[in-house]
């Protein structure tokens, strides 16, 4: 039996156990909040369910060391259910299922909204639910395990890791079913994921090993090459500290930022702040070299091979075969995340605690002609999402919604296209040509923010395609500056771009047509 079949099969008869443990969807009676602390459902010990008036909600201290949490406003009333899932003996699943109670607008839209982590989880995702929960959606969110930022947990605890890597998402998804239905006394009718980053990769997870979770998906910036990722992160954390000469100070990058545009920005027909496709522009950094020693505007030539390395794939100096895309011309102002004075601390941590199980690793002594063995040894098909077929996804009528930023400065942008090409030529292009899109933003750093238009509205576009059949080609997403709209642009389905018609503002989605990139 294929792990998919598994996956089904798992699925299925959990689905039928909560229908058991409810009722009969149709017929099964509607229950209090507080009556849900005794529901029964497999694995999964109720520990908390309590109604919230609406307003304002802080979320508890997670107890790992980050900031204090920050209180939710303009909550609607809803009914909190927390729960400890244990799937294996090793197990500590926390999870959180949030339903609207309101007897007004917006009450509960009959469907569920499931939201994810980022980097090595370790937290509810408490803002992502209160989002959720104020379009009308029953939601849920998980720690996937364990508490606090890092991969010390997984350490000696394969378990652990497997609940981290896949599979507490879905035991969330199952027992959140379960409860909905317990509470409103039928199931959710649709259920949507919606997440970026690491949560892109578990919505991924979810659509390659449990198909039947979800009816759309929305996966931003997803790290589905996890390890290899995390490698490409330490690549350039080596290339800008191979001495004090190769580190580029941040003051350096907006000279970079503006020598990268003035290459690739007016190549789609506008000169505008943004690079509509920059991998079809080639940007070499040694146009700032120095003419002399070093000064603020200009790169010295160690700096100038520090740039060619985060401009350039990281490959295996062995067999040269790719180990992980590049940064994009564009990306260059927030390059501190990944070139800054430090590693990357979830990259470091991948080595120190699954593959070597040492503290004391540096991350100067990887050697990249081993490091995609060694981690893929250590994560035993765990946390890589990389499988292409998407049939029993697709099959069953489901839609994803892929989107990344090209100025996105911690996943490479080139790695979610190469994924959506797989998909593409692994289910087949009619198949999945209804199925499965992509959507590239200029101008978009990680998951949001940067100088492009960055906000769309994912759910309603995802609802559209699901619940009404349209298909989305087009898609217009908006930047603002101090909480005011200042551009609109279209974001087109992948591999067609934006172009400038020749009239109109520059700052306005209907002065731009969708085209095949030149």
């Amino acid at each position: 039996m294929t792990r998919f079949a598994a996956g089904r099969m798992f699925t299925l008869t959990m689905v039928l156990v909560a229908f058991v443990v409810v009722g009969a969807s149709g017929a099964a009676a509607a229950a209090t909040c507080e009556s849900l602390k005794s529901l029964s459902l497999p694995r999964t010990t109720i520990t908390l369910a309590e109604s919230v008036n609406g307003g304002t909600f802080t979320p508890p201290e997670n107890g790992a060391g980050g900031p204090p949490a920050r209180a939710i406003t303009n909550l609607p009333a809803f009914c909190r259910v927390a729960a400890t899932v244990k799937p294996s003996a090793d197990s500590n699943i926390q999870i959180e299922v949030w339903l609207p109670t309101s007897a007004g607008a917006p009450g509960w839209n009959g469907k569920l909204q499931s939201v994810g982590n980022g980097a090595w989880a370790g937290v509810i995702p408490y803002p992502a639910l209160g989002a959720a929960l104020s379009t009308g959606y029953a939601t849920a969110g998980t720690d996937t395990g364990h508490t606090g930022n890092h991969a010390r947990f997984a350490a000696g605890h394969p378990e652990k890791l497997a609940d981290y890597g896949y599979r507490a998402v879905h035991e969330m998804t199952v027992a959140a079913k379960g409860i909905i239905a317990a509470f409103y006394g039928n199931g959710p009718r649709l259920s949507y994921w919606n997440s970026c980053s690491t949560g892109g990769r578990q919505g991924l997870m979810e659509a390659q090993r449990f198909p039947a979770d979800y009816d759309g998906i929305i996966a931003g910036a997803p790290v589905y090459e996890r390890t290899r990722q995390l490698i490409w992160e330490l690549w350039i954390a080596q290339a800008v500290h191979k001495d004090d000469a190769s580190y580029i100070p941040p003051a350096k990058y907006p000279a970079i930022h503006r020598a990268a545009l003035a290459m690739c920005d007016a190549r789609d027909g506008v000169t505008d702040g943004l690079i509509e496709n920059p991998a079809a522009c080639k940007f070499d950094p040694g146009a700032l070299a120095c003419s002399s020693g070093d000064a603020p505007a200009c790169l010295t030539p160690a700096q100038v091979d520090a740039a060619r390395t985060i401009y350039a794939p990281a490959v295996n100096p062995r067999t040269r075969q790719e180990i992980y895309p590049a940064l994009q011309p564009g990306s260059e102002l927030a390059w501190g995340g990944l070139a800054g004075p430090q590693p990357a601390g979830e990259a470091v941590d991948l080595f120190k605690y699954l593959v070597f199980n040492d503290e004391q690793w540096d991350f100067r002594t990887l050697a990249f002609d081993t490091a995609v063995a060694l981690a893929d040894k250590a994560e035993r098909g765990i946390l890589n999402a990389t499988d292409a077929n998407l049939k029993p996804f697709v099959d069953r009528g489901g839609k994803l919604l892929l989107y990344h930023g090209w100025n996105d400065q911690l996943v490479a942008p080139v790695s979610t296209i190469n994924y959506y090409n797989r998909v593409l030529e692994t289910t087949g292009r009619t198949r999945a040509a209804e199925s499965v899109r992509l959507f590239m933003m200029p101008g978009m750093t990680h998951c949001a923010g940067g100088e492009g238009p960055n906000a769309f509205d994912k759910v309603a576009v995802m609802e559209q395609w699901v619940e009404h059949g349209q298909t989305p080609a087009r898609i217009v997403a908006s930047h603002s500056t101090d909480g005011k709209i200042d551009r609109t642009r279209p974001l087109c389905a992948y591999p067609q771009i934006a172009s400038y018609n020749g009239a109109g503002s520059i700052d306005d989605a209907a002065s731009f047509v969708c085209r095949e990139a030149r």
